[in-house]
């Protein structure tokens, strides 16, 4: 593509996501996951501290008590649990279970094998590009993500 159009990247990151949610939706119903659940998992997975359900709920922008049902639902399957922080026995702490690390990890690694093939034959200016396009991109939809949320615009 030698001129890509706002218009063109926007619709290219569409069809990314579009591919993306069409490939977790099978992970999801394999293991009879809420997208919602998958989300969740998601989050608590690749936070960078303990999560808690408190910080879990205003991540998926969820009321307590429906993020008490999510994580049941991802407790019975196996896949969380909820601990007690030794030092403080009032916090509770989301921890993912080995065996749903392995389980989601077997499933993504074809995936990551091809996306690996797939920038293999990018530079490294070029993998550069697009990594600040993806963290400013992600960073963008956060932020309208954000004031949707605090201006209740979705109604």
């Amino acid at each position: 593509m030698s001129e890509a159009s706002d218009y063109d990247l926007s619709m290219l990151l569409r069809a990314l996501v579009v591919e993306s949610n069409r490939f977790l939706e099978i992970f999801s119903a394999a293991h009879d996951l809420h997208p919602t659940d998958m989300t969740a998992l998601n989050l608590i997975m690749t936070a960078r501290s303990p999560m808690t359900p408190g910080t879990l709920a205003k991540a998926l922008n969820l009321s307590a008590s429906a993020t008490t049902s999510v994580l049941d639902r991802l407790a019975r399957a196996g896949h969380v649990v909820r601990d007690r922080d030794p030092d403080d026995r009032r916090r509770v702490e989301l921890r993912v279970l080995a065996a749903a690390t392995a389980l989601t990890s077997t499933f993504f690694q074809p995936l990551a094998r091809e996306y690996s093939a797939a920038w293999e034959k990018l530079s490294p200016e070029d993998r550069q590009v697009v990594a600040r396009f993806l963290a400013g991109t992600t960073d963008a939809t956060a932020r309208v993500r954000d004031a949707v949320i605090s201006s209740d615009a979705v109604n």
